[in-house]
Formats: C-alpha cells, sequence, structure tokens
C-alpha cells in the first residue's frame, strides 16, 4: 500500500472516493452508538463522509449510517458537533505538546519577534481576539517576509488555548518549525476544513 496520504475512501454521502485525509471516519461502539473516529484507528467496519460539518449533519438527516452498515445503529443528533468538539481537541493536544517540547511561543511581545525575524512556522490567534490585535500580529508577519506561506491557527477561543497550554488569558502564540509545528498545523488544516463555509481564503486555518 501506498503512504496514508494517499489512500483513497468512499465518502458514503456523495459516493465520491477522496483522499482518506479529506474524509472523516465513523464506527459502532460497543453499544451499537455511532461515534467519531478522527483518528480511524476503531476496529471494525466503518463509515467516510466527507470532511464537513454540511456534510455530516445531512448524513445524519439522511440516515446514511444505517444504510452504509446494514444494521440499525444509534446516531446521535449532535454528532456534526461530537466531530468538531474532537478536532478541536485534537488540535489542543498537539499545541500543548509543542509547548512542551519549546517549540511554541506566547505573548505578544515573544510572537511578533519571531514573525519579524521569519522565525514562526504558524501564528496562531485566538478566535475571539481583537481584531486590532490579529491586524498588528499579520504586519509583523509582513515584515518577517513570509506572510504569503505562514500558517495562521484561528480555530480555537481564548479559553480554548489555555486550557491546552495551562496559561491564562492566552491570544497570540507562534510555533517554530519542527515536527511538533507540522503535527499541530496539520490537526489545524483538518478541523478548519471541517468548520469552513464561509471563511475568508486568507490562509487562516
Amino acid at each position: 500500500m501506498g503512504r496514508e496520504k494517499d489512500v483513497t475512501r468512499l465518502c458514503a454521502l456523495t459516493r465520491e472516493e477522496k483522499p482518506a485525509a479529506a474524509l472523516v471516519r465513523f464506527a459502532v461502539s460497543p453499544d451499537g452508538v455511532l461515534a467519531p473516529d478522527v483518528d480511524a484507528k476503531a476496529p471494525g467496519r466503518g463509515v467516510w463522509i466527507t470532511l464537513s460539518s454540511d456534510a455530516v449533519a445531512e448524513a445524519v438527516r439522511k440516515k446514511v449510517f444505517a444504510r452504509s452498515l446494514k444494521e440499525n445503529v444509534t446516531v446521535p443528533p449532535d454528532l456534526a458537533q461530537q466531530v468538531r468538539t474532537r478536532l478541536e481537541q485534537r488540535l489542543a493536544g498537539a499545541l500543548g505538546l509543542a509547548r512542551k517540547a519549546g517549540a511554541l511561543a506566547t505573548g505578544a511581545a515573544k510572537v511578533a519577534g519571531l514573525l519579524e525575524a521569519g522565525r514562526a512556522a504558524a501564528l496562531i490567534t485566538a478566535s475571539d481576539a481583537a481584531p486590532d490585535g490579529r491586524r498588528k500580529m499579520l504586519q509583523s508577519a509582513r515584515r518577517g517576509g513570509n506572510a504569503e506561506t505562514l500558517a495562521h491557527i484561528e480555530s480555537l477561543s481564548s479559553a480554548q488555548l489555555g486550557l491546552a497550554l495551562g496559561l491564562e488569558n492566552v491570544i497570540h502564540a507562534a510555533l517554530t518549525p519542527g515536527a511538533a509545528a507540522n503535527s499541530a498545523i496539520e490537526r489545524a488544516n483538518r478541523l478548519a476544513l471541517y468548520i469552513a463555509t464561509d471563511r475568508e481564503e486568507d490562509g487562516t486555518i
């Protein structure tokens, strides 16, 4: 078999074959309840749906899961939100590991310094950050010369970032290049793809 990113699966809703990274898997728990399997590691048969909150909600409405599994399963009405929560948890976990590895800086001054030096792999801004603070960080990134390629993660609130990092009032953070940053960016990309419906195409993830 080829590399994991080359693996394709069939979306049970649209019947389109897509890369596994563009889908989310669901599996049935021992008590017959359908649950998100965002790591695609649960045993047994699974159902793949396009990585989109709207697609998951539509699959619930159209009873796609029972039809695909050919068995009666309990499908939670909040399944789409469960997926989002799990993806947020995965991103938060990756950010926490990055901080422990020394690959994540917080605080406006430190973050701006990394951005202006061109030493940041990603800018992290709380989803509830003030527009002025966001603008200033993007200006710092432009001064660093990599604003066009810099990943910008804005999917978690200040409270979620604080919980993930064991800090309070986290508004801005930055990831430095390396494996920890790559893992966090990959997870942020999946979360952004899942929740993206009307987000501007500004490089935000």
